[in-house]
């Protein structure tokens, strides 16, 4: 298998060939009927390709090629419609077909019974059925989608997240959970098959990257309405000015009658074409800039979710901080030298393999001096670090050196006949005070000081949520750690609100509590334990690393598993909402200066007077006519790049993005289309057609 194309370019080539096939194949009247505005179009330009060929061969009425010209342009204005949807929906099959490519057949290893070294028979992985229990070994594919019950190996899932560093995989925890075609390195997995054929995360994939098959948002849903509301309303207008203006003739005595050409062109122009065309494009753009992201959408209505989140719940570890606390200062015991505390913490690290005491022996190394030293002279015996005894250690030459969590070690001194001093007391509630973990260390009975572990906040993740904050986005950062050290981190990161000793309750609680007071929630979580909380929020990021449970109740799957990416899921949804708006306001300015442009040269033979009102300038009005026809099927091809890029993002306040979408995008499409119709009149008129 292969992973998601990263970054297509913007009309790629085998791409714009596929959507131009496409745009013809959408012209079929039932394809076009699920666009109101489109379809109106679309009767319009068969209407005028009739009356086009009627006119052939009579002397009275209008030109055939004028007729023609109009059909022929508003037949161009459907197909740029059904260009833009094309070229958005091409982009997500595209990938799609990549991925149907790379699916294959492989051979499963069926077992009898939910253990290493039961029984087994060779089935293929397309008759499997979830429960079933499969052994997958070094070297093999895994078949499909499930859950770990027994073993620990190295797994390959470069196919479905591009990265290439293996994960490890195991029964029991948070890791527990794996994706059909990706590859066992090491060791062997029993696993219990999660999904059915048809089902797996990969078929899950490949319907929802494929645009054609996404689901209108209630938004969309919403500006659709309001879009044939429009067209409904400009349609009875258009269909009574015919009777009008052929009563208003015979009172006159003069002038002619507007013809249903003129009428056409006159509805075309008038209902929100530019929008209409682009709507289904600029939802289905949104979801590929995700998929882009790495990020699987389950609907667009997650994506469009996004965009409105006003909470942000971010767990601390690896997303806050680094993740891995580091040792960054020795504090002493009254009466001992800092060499001699920095030496006895060294040593009681060496046998500590966890991050933490790692991070000790690279302080003692690098700010202390303390290099390499040989001990194995010494005959020492290590005491490995184990969440049982909370320490870790060694004794040797008659020294009983440990390091650990102050109650353990506090033990262990009492036991050797000691006493933990004030000071050292003192300094461990100090360091907590100020958010870090404090690790004593102490050799026998006595105490010699006390290491400050703390959690690095990210570089540069402080100024992300002061963006938020202007956004209006509230961050609140989720924590098992105890009120004093999650105080203390959260001032630091800059969050705006923290949850202490989160329990899943808690989690839920309080997302329930901000959903009730009219918040929308995003959190994301990759354990069992985050699942209710997952369900609850209105934009759920599981991590693609997390348990089945967890992908199952979030309504995003980040095949990263990089918990920051929350922050650019909403920032890209927020893309998604700027974008519509932007061209929604850009569509219904466009269409307020094309008023002037076709109104008074529809009805100039009807009513002479209306010429004043030509400030345009237009040289006649057939021509004033097919300016307006062209330049509204233009503007549409003109658009498609912003509308499949989207509006750049900028993390501004809500008053400020109203402000800049009226000035750029409402003053734009009032002045745009004055200068783009003119200069379609004089490029006619130079050319003799008009």
């Amino acid at each position: 298998m292969t992973t998601l194309p990263k970054a297509r370019p913007l009309f790629d080539p085998p791409i714009v060939l596929r959507a131009i096939r496409e745009s013809f194949l959408k012209l079929d009247p039932r394809r076009q009927l699920r666009n109101p505005v489109m379809f109106t179009v679309f009767v319009g330009s068969v209407l005028t390709t009739v009356l086009g060929f009627l006119a052939i061969g009579q002397d009275q009425g209008e030109s055939p090629a004028f007729v023609f010209a109009v059909s022929i342009w508003l037949w161009f204005t459907v197909l740029f419609a059904n260009f833009a949807e094309a070229m958005a929906e091409g982009r997500g099959k595209a990938q799609a077909d990549s991925l149907r490519s790379t699916r294959r057949d492989v051979q499963a290893k069926k077992l009898a019974e939910p253990r290493y070294g039961a029984p087994h028979q060779i089935v293929s992985a397309a008759t499997l059925r979830k429960n079933d229990v499969l052994l997958v070994e070094a070297g093999e594919v895994i078949p499909s989608d499930g859950e770990v019950v027994e073993g620990v190996a190295s797994v390959d899932e470069s196919a479905i997240t591009g990265e290439s560093a293996p994960v490890i995989r195991e029964s029991g925890g948070d890791r527990s959970s794996v994706t059909g075609g990706t590859r066992v390195l090491s060791d062997w997995l029993v696993i219990r098959v999660t999904a059915n054929p048809g089902e797996t995360f990969l078929d899950r994939m490949i319907g929802l990257v494929e645009g054609a098959k996404r689901q209108k948002t209630p938004n969309e849903i919403a500006l659709n309405i309001l879009l044939a509301a429009m067209t409904i309303i400009f349609l009875i207008v258009c269909s009574t000015l015919l009777p009008y203006s052929q009563y208003s003739v015979t009172a006159a005595g003069q002038g002619s009658v507007i013809t249903i050409t003129v009428l056409a062109a006159l509805l075309v122009c008038l209902i929100p074409t530019t929008i209409g065309g682009l709507l289904s494009a600029i939802g289905i753009a949104g979801m590929d800039r995700m998929i882009q992201a790495n990020v699987i959408a389950m609907s667009g209505r997650a994506v469009e979710a996004a965009g409105d989140v006003d909470v942000l719940l971010l767990d601390k570890t690896g997303t806050i901080t680094m993740g891995n606390r580091q040792a960054v200062e020795l504090v002493p015991a009254p009466g001992v030298e800092m060499s001699a505390l920095a030496d006895a913490a060294q040593l009681a690290s060496l046998a500590d393999e966890t991050p933490e005491g790692r991070s000790v022996v690279v302080l003692a190394k690098e700010k202390y001096g303390l290099r390499g030293r040989n001990v194995q002279d010494l005959h020492p015996t290590f005491i490995p670090f184990t969440a049982q005894t909370r320490v870790s250690g060694v004794n040797l030459d008659g020294r009983k050196i440990r390091k650990g969590a102050t109650e353990s070690v506090a033990r262990f001194v009492g036991e050797n006949g000691g006493m933990m001093p004030p000071e050292v007391c003192s300094s461990v509630e100090q360091i907590a005070k100020q958010g870090g973990t404090p690790l004593v260390v102490a050799d026998g009975p006595r105490a010699l000081g006390v290491i400050y572990l703390k959690d690095i906040v990210k570089g540069g993740i402080k100024e992300r949520f002061a963006e938020l904050r202007r956004m209006g986005i509230t961050t609140v950062m989720i924590t098992g750690d105890n009120p004093l050290t999650a105080t203390a981190i959260a001032a630091e990161a800059g969050v705006d609100d923290f949850l202490a000793e989160a329990t899943p309750e808690a989690k839920l609680k309080m997302i329930r509590e901000y959903q009730a007071g009219g918040r929308l929630v995003a959190m994301t979580g990759d354990g069992t334990n985050d699942s209710p909380a997952l369900a609850q929020a209105d934009v759920a990021v599981a991590m693609n690393s997390g348990t089945q449970a967890a992908k199952e109740a979030g309504n995003m799957v980040d095949l990263d598993s990089n918990p920051t990416k929350l922050i650019e899921i909403v920032e890209i949804g927020k893309q998604l909402l700027m974008t519509r708006g932007a061209l929604t306001t850009f569509s219904l300015a466009n269409d307020v200066a094309k008023y002037f442009a076709i109104i008074p040269a529809a009805f100039a033979t009807t009513y002479p007077v209306l010429d004043r009102l030509n400030v345009m300038g237009l040289a006649t009005p057939s021509s004033a006519i097919l300016s307006a026809v062209i330049f509204n099927a233009l503007i549409i091809v003109f658009l498609v790049p912003l509308a499949l890029r989207g509006v750049p993002y900028r993390a501004v306040g809500a008053a400020r993005l109203l402000r800049d979408n009226l000035v750029i995008y409402g003053l734009g499409g009032l002045i745009v289309p004055f200068i783009g119709i003119k200069a379609i009149d004089v490029l006619l008129v130079a050319c003799g057609l008009a």
